[in-house]
């Protein structure tokens, strides 16, 4: 499965009383839906997932998943810290039709994650889970990082398609990039070289008399191939009223770091799933086009409008400052639950200055 673009890790809506507010959910994603976002990722660290009862968590993917477009590739957070429990999930997701999982790192026994435990987990989910997995290293939040050699290791897994890397190490994003190369994969995608995902496969065959050609699972999911493919581009398959064809992918490496997004994108990641998309989509995806154009240039003069704001908001106020640059962005932010605390006049504020010219 494709995972280029931008991916909005969106946030949970909250009533004052803490309760989810799953209509003004409904409004974030299909807004979203609206924007060049190449999918949306549901219930990662910037929806307080974990701050969420397990029934909460399956609500709101359900809310999520019933809200978007078709055309977006939908990542569901299903990282617990056992892989039991992580399957579960998963197999949730896959049930309400998401067409990815994302696992963080198991981190709350951190002194026996040794590699065999991580690559027993990570093998174990991905045997067992009905959607490609997305690893997810967050550091910052976990005390836990992946080294770079696991990543290589565990990609060789033909249902473990990439991974979100949010240390926000550079050099370990050129490693991993590098590491992984070996890697060839099949994925479909439209004419136009667009991800092609299940819902879509599924929306385009019900509309069309004859049911047109379907394409397997394996394709989308992106099997590992003992050979590097040899894909025709000329290839065109009809669905319906969909032309898909294949494309040659790798592991993809997919970052979590708005500030840095344009050198990780010179560096050879595909994409990025950062918190600074769920108020400000728009600003982020301009800089991955500039670089899928060419123009070094115009993504380091669009990196610069909003390095600061998305350091500062992102990782040094979090969850809270992000949902009120929501709010100042027409998206619902709202409060976030406890531990958060509201913030202050003052940090708002702040907030209202760094945001000034960033619409999306």
């Amino acid at each position: 499965m494709l995972l280029h673009g931008i991916f909005p890790p969106i946030t949970t809506p909250f009533y004052p009383d803490g309760n989810v507010y799953h209509k003004k959910l409904e409004a974030n994603v299909e807004r979203y839906s609206r924007t060049p976002a190449a999918g949306i990722v549901v219930q990662g660290s910037t929806g307080e997932a974990i701050l969420l009862s397990d029934q909460e968590r399956r609500d709101v993917l359900k809310t999520a998943i019933a809200a978007a477009a078709p055309n977006k590739v939908m990542i569901a957070g299903t990282g617990i810290e056992s892989a039991h429990e992580t399957i579960k999930l998963t197999e949730y997701a896959a049930e309400l039709g998401y067409d990815a999982a994302m696992v963080r790192t198991p981190h709350y026994y951190k002194k026996q994650m040794a590699p065999a435990n991580i690559l027993a987990f990570y093998r174990t989910v991905a045997d067992r889970s009905p959607l490609p997995i997305l690893i997810y290293n967050f550091p910052g939040a976990t005390g836990y990082d992946i080294p770079a050699e696991l990543v290589a290791e565990l990609s060789d897994h033909p249902n473990i398609i990439g991974i979100k890397e949010s240390s926000g190490n550079l050099e370990k994003v050129k490693t991993m990039v590098e590491g992984t190369r070996h890697v060839k994969r099949s994925a479909t995608v439209t004419d136009t070289f667009d991800a092609v995902t299940p819902r879509m496969l599924k929306a385009a065959a019900s509309e069309s008399s004859n049911g047109g050609q379907l394409v397997s699972v394996e394709a989308l999911g992106g099997a590992a191939k003992t050979e590097p493919a040899k894909l025709s581009s000329s290839a065109v398959t009809v669905v319906g009223k969909m032309k898909t064809r294949q494309k040659e992918v790798g592991f993809q490496v997919l970052v979590g770091a708005a500030h840095q997004l344009e050198a990780s994108l010179a560096l050879g990641a595909v994409g990025a799933i950062v918190a600074f998309a769920s108020p400000a989509p728009m600003a982020c995806y301009e800089i991955y086009a500039a670089i899928k154009d060419n123009d070094s240039a115009l993504a380091r003069e669009k990196q610069e409008r909003v390095k600061l704001a998305a350091q500062r908001i992102v990782s040094d106020i979090g969850v809270p400052g992000v949902k009120y640059a929501m709010d100042l962005n027409g998206y619902y932010g709202g409060p976030a639950r406890l531990p958060f605390l509201p913030l202050t006049a003052d940090l708002k504020s702040e907030i209202e200055k760094l945001m000034a010219g960033i619409k999306s």
